[in-house]
């Protein structure tokens, strides 16, 4: 049986109708916690993908999710958000830093070298939580995140249950076909 403080045990447990969305606020707080701590686990110097942290929170799917959530990480969390790039090794999310330049200017000043393409070597630097972090090691870090580690948005709430690229849009699709 699923530990009944995830999101997944939330949904399996209570029965889904149109008044009951597939997901609430503070399951969303539960799964943006879970990919901070993950971010936060990365080490310096080694960079991780959106999909892998998708696949380490159980949305091996999600990658467009976890980016939603990168784009709202607390500032006073500390998250090293320059860590989370595209799969192809691109830096995605630079825009987000300020000024032009600055994410990649963060991951050089920890020790990433970058391809003549302006890309990151993610055989060289890449941090699969999946595969670098053993299971214990990464379901303590996953059990230590709390909601109150983070604080979704109602803009984010509403990509995460209406946005096509959603994990929970399928399960929101279902409900209005029921009806």
């Amino acid at each position: 049986m699923a530990d009944e403080t995830t999101p997944e045990a939330a949904r399996e447990t209570r029965e889904t109708t149109s008044a009951t969305p597939p997901l609430s606020r503070a399951e969303a707080a539960l799964i943006a916690a879970r990919v901070y701590a993950l971010v936060l686990a990365c080490p310096a110097g080694r960079v991780t993908t959106y999909g892998w942290l998708g696949a380490a929170v159980g949305y091996p799917h999600g990658a467009r999710m976890v980016g939603w959530i990168m784009n709202e990480s607390p500032r006073w969390a500390s998250v090293p958000a320059q860590r989370v790039i595209n799969a192809k090794g691109e830096l995605t999310g630079s825009w987000a830093f300020g000024q032009r330049g600055r994410m990649r200017q963060l991951l050089e000043q920890e020790g990433i070298v970058f391809t003549e393409a302006g890309r990151v070597n993610m055989k060289r630097y890449g941090w699969d939580p999946m595969r670098d972090l053993d299971a214990a090691t990464r379901q303590r870090i996953l059990d230590a995140a709390t909601p109150t580690d983070a604080e979704v948005s109602d803009h984010l709430l509403h990509l995460l249950l209406d946005d096509p690229a959603s994990p929970f849009h399928l399960a929101r699709k279902d409900i209005t076909d029921a009806e």
